[in-house]
C-alpha cells in the first residue's frame, strides 16, 4: 500500500504500476465542473424524450419503459462496401459492417440507473439480454456500453446505452477470447469463474455480493475505482442469464450504482459495458472459457472534480494507478446503500 509495485492483467496479458503514494501529492491539475442537478424531466427539445423529434426528423413515440432506436448517426453501417485489395503489408484494411442501436433506459431526463426501482433496472437487463440474442443471431460481436455523464463523453443526460453490433471481433474482444481460451487450456477451469471463486473467498476486494453475483475492484485494476461485476455460476452470454440471475442482478447493480453516488455525493460518470461469448458463427462453437462479465470504468479519482488523466506514461508506456484496488474497495463498501439524495435530512 505504501510502495510503488506492478500487477498482472491475466485478461488483457499485460501490467499496471500501482503507485499508491502518488495520492498524496497536491493537486494543482484541472477541475471538472460538476454534471448539472437540474436536469428537466421532461424536455422537447432533447432527442431522447418521449415524443422528441430527432435529428433525422423521426419523431419519439410516448414510451414509458425502455425504447430502443436505430441510432441516427451510426459508426457501423450493414452495408458498407470493401475496401479493396491491400498492396503491402504495412498498408492493410478489411471490411466493417454492423449495426447500431441506442436504448432509452426510462422516460425521465433526471433519474438515472442508481435511482431507478429494481423492476425498472430488471427491463432494461430484459432488453440488453434480447437484443444480444437477436444481433448475435448473425453479428460476432454485440457491444452494449454506456457512457455515464459528460467526464465520459456523453452528450445527453437523458439515462441511455449503445449497442454495436459488428461483422468482426473488436480488439477487447479478440484479446479476452485468447487469454480466456489459453486459461482454460492450461488450468482447465474458465479464468474469471476462477478469479471470482477467489475474490470471494479473500474478501478484501469486493464491494458488493449476493447469492450469484460478484462485484469487486480487480486486482489489477487500471482507473481509481474501477470495477468489475461477475455472476458466481458459469454463464458464457447475458442471453443465457436465468430469471432469478436477472433479479439478482438489478439489485446488484443498484447496490453499487448507490455506492458510486455516494462517493462524492455526484452523479457518478462511468464508462461500463457487458463482454461475453462471441456470436454469429461463433453459437456453434465451444466456447467454454468465457465467462461472462460487465466492466464499470470511472475516471473521478479524489472528489467530484478531480479525475484521473490517462496520458503520458500511460500512452506512451503502461497503466498507472494512484490507489491500491485494495483501497479503492474498501472506500466503495463503507459507503451507506441509501443513495445520498434519498436520506433524510
Amino acid at each position: 500500500a505504501e510502495h510503488q509495485h506492478t500487477r498482472y492483467n491475466p485478461l488483457r496479458d499485460d501490467w499496471v504500476l500501482v503507485s499508491a503514494h502518488r495520492v498524496k501529492r497536491p493537486w494543482q491539475g484541472q477541475l471538472e465542473k460538476p454534471p448539472p442537478e437540474d436536469v428537466p424531466r421532461w424536455d422537447p427539445s432533447n432527442p431522447l424524450c418521449p415524443g422528441a423529434t430527432r435529428a433525422n426528423g423521426e419523431v419519439n413515440p410516448q414510451y414509458e419503459g425502455t425504447f430502443i432506436f436505430p441510432n441516427d448517426f451510426p459508426a457501423l453501417q450493414p452495408d458498407a462496401p470493401e475496401p479493396g485489395d491491400s498492396d503491402h503489408p504495412l498498408f492493410q484494411a478489411a471490411a466493417a459492417r454492423g449495426v447500431c442501436k441506442v436504448m432509452c433506459f426510462h422516460p425521465w431526463s433526471d433519474l438515472t440507473l442508481p435511482l431507478m426501482s429494481l423492476v425498472e433496472i430488471r427491463a432494461i437487463i430484459d432488453a440488453w439480454a434480447k437484443l444480444a440474442a437477436e444481433l448475435g443471431a448473425s453479428y460476432p460481436w454485440v457491444q452494449i456500453f454506456e457512457n455515464k455523464g459528460a467526464m465520459m463523453g456523453c452528450s445527453n443526460p437523458h439515462p441511455h446505452c449503445q449497442v454495436w453490433a459488428s461483422s468482426f471481433l473488436p480488439n477487447e474482444a479478440r484479446l479476452e477470447d485468447r487469454t480466456q481460451r489459453q486459461h482454460l487450456s492450461q488450468h482447465g477451469v474458465p479464468m474469471l469463474l476462477e478469479y471470482a471463486e477467489q475474490e470471494a473467498r479473500r474478501k478484501e476486494r469486493v464491494v458488493v455480493e449476493n447469492m450469484d453475483w460478484l462485484v469487486v475492484v480487480p486486482y489489477w485494476a487500471t482507473w481509481p475505482y474501477q470495477t468489475l461485476l461477475l455472476p458466481r455460476r458459469h454463464v458464457c452470454r447475458l442471453q443465457d442469464l436465468r430469471e432469478g440471475e436477472r433479479d439478482s442482478l438489478a439489485s446488484v447493480m443498484q447496490r453499487l450504482l448507490i455506492k458510486y453516488d455516494n462517493l462524492f455525493e455526484v452523479s457518478f460518470p462511468y464508462s461500463m459495458g457487458w463482454h461475453g461469448a462471441p456470436t454469429g458463427p461463433y453459437l456453434k462453437e465451444d466456447c467454454g472459457h468465457w465467462q461472462l462479465h460487465a466492466h464499470y470504468y470511472p475516471p473521478l479519482l479524489r472528489s467530484a472534480t478531480v479525475r484521473k488523466f490517462m496520458v503520458g506514461y500511460e500512452m506512451l508506456a503502461q497503466a498507472q494507478r494512484d490507489l491500491t484496488p485494495e483501497q479503492a474497495a474498501e472506500h466503495l463498501r463503507s459507503l451507506p446503500e441509501v443513495h445520498y439524495k434519498r436520506r433524510a435530512k
